[in-house]
């Protein structure tokens, strides 16, 4: 009978495997610490919108069709426009909330501004725009 022995695993043999898993346990933690700091980065800068919509009418509360409606920030700055469809309806979609002040124009009419609107972000915004006689 022949005595069988094992030959024992060399020192270096041994001490590579663990480290593969500690340097596997070490990227894995670091992964995931950089996800959950990049998404609680995005969460805090994330900036609330909201929709301001409305309906520019003349002065016997007909719609008026492709009137321009002006909006800008409560301090005059940062001015954008719109149309109004077949239906006097316009709106501003995903905008910054805040206030701001808005106005219609159509035909060489200006309606007057409507100042400090306030811009929330779950529910719309709605006003309603009208626009003088010419007289």
């Amino acid at each position: 009978m022949s005595k069988q022995t094992s030959k024992p695993m060399s020192q270096p043999m041994m001490q590579t495997l663990p480290r593969r898993f500690v340097y596997a346990a070490i990227a894995s933690a670091f992964a995931m610490w950089l996800f959950t700091i990049t998404t609680s980065a995005q969460e805090k800068t994330a900036i609330p919108v909201g929709t301001l919509e409305g309906i520019v009418v003349d002065t016997h509360n007909k719609p008026v069709a492709n009137a321009r409606v002006t909006i800008q920030t409560s301090d005059g700055l940062h001015p954008h426009a719109t149309r109004t469809d077949a239906d006097g309806h316009f709106q501003f979609a995903r905008w910054e909330t805040g206030q701001y002040d808005v106005r219609a124009y159509s035909n060489g009419i200006f309606s007057n501004w409507q100042k400090r609107i306030m811009i929330n972000r779950k529910k719309p915004t709605k006003i309603t725009l009208l626009l003088p006689d010419p007289n």
